[in-house]
């Protein structure tokens, strides 16, 4: 019996992830320019997150008033607010903001979703129906709208958005998983694991899991991007980060009042959220052409 699930173990069917697949993963991932470069512009995007505040000469939140609305320059490379705070300094410690709500909520929705996911596909039946009824119930909703009520209801801070960004997460993660949880399921050395006395619980964490962490991971990639766009939403509606947060969405709303006369207030932080979320749909999109089969020529 301990042979034959050994046998079992080994088989075809089950993914395994040693050291030199990151490696292949990476020489394939190469011929994909834009992904590459996102994923390089990322790399310095997080590096800058964990590096960049202790940098900076500017205070991101003191306010003088004597250098508002300064255009860029020397001194200033992005210029000044309507507060004469250093625009490139409240960029720079927003980036940490900025990518810590992105990479959080993503991790959220995409921990309930895979467990909500897995039961359905997996055990079926009445799971089945009530998990995805309750996931056709969130997907009716537009996710912004779903998530600026969640947020109303809830009260304006960064945690609440996390919570609301994460919660609209959760059911495109779920649906993802469920599908291809049910794939899986069907294959014959699933059904010889069940012939040799293994338990769901084994089934599930060593052989279902590891077979759908493709599909995982380009979905949480995208996610990523998709948290950060309608978290910086929520911000500029004024729901999300508070004064004088340097949070991008927030700093996008402070500089529309200036947009004519001084449209650096407005442009740095957009521009930021734009190159951020392209650089993440970029990587996302080559991580699915490279890990789905379906999409290998």
């Amino acid at each position: 019996m301990r042979n034959g699930a050994g046998a079992a173990d080994n088989a075809p069917g089950r993914s395994r992830t040693p050291a030199r697949g990151w490696g292949r993963l990476y020489r394939q991932l190469r011929q994909n320019t834009a992904a590459l470069w996102g994923g390089y512009f990322l790399l310095f995007i997080i590096l800058v997150a964990i590096f960049g505040p202790y940098l900076t000469q500017h205070d991101p939140t003191i306010v003088d008033y004597s250098s508002k609305l300064l255009k860029p320059s020397a001194d200033h490379w992005f210029g000044t607010d309507h507060n004469g705070r250093d625009i490139f300094t409240r960029i720079i410690h927003g980036t940490r903001i900025t990518l810590t709500i992105g990479f959080i909520a993503a991790l959220l929705g995409a921990v309930f979703g895979i467990v909500l996911g897995v039961l359905s596909g997996y055990y079926g039946g009445i799971w089945d129906s009530i998990i995805m009824r309750i996931c056709d119930i969130l997907l009716a909703f537009p996710g912004l709208l779903l998530a600026l009520a969640i947020v109303s209801a809830l009260g304006k801070s960064l945690f609440n958005v996390i919570i609301a960004v994460s919660i609209f997460s959760i059911p495109t993660f779920a649906r993802i998983v469920r599908g291809s949880t049910l794939a899986v399921r069907k294959l014959e050395y699933i059904d010889a694991m069940r012939a040799l006395g293994s338990s769901d619980s084994r089934i599930i964490f060593k052989h279902i899991l590891p077979n759908i962490t493709s599909p995982i991971i380009v979905q949480a990639t995208l996610r990523i991007a998709i948290a950060i766009l309608t978290a910086s939403g929520l911000s500029f509606l004024g729901l999300g980060a508070q004064p004088p947060t340097p949070e991008w969405g927030a700093m996008l709303n402070d500089g529309r009042e200036y947009i004519v006369e001084h449209p650096h207030v407005a442009l740095f932080p957009g521009l930021s959220i734009v190159f951020v979320v392209l650089a993440f749909n970029l990587l996302g999109d080559g991580l699915r052409d490279v890990l789905d089969p379906k999409m290998k020529k």
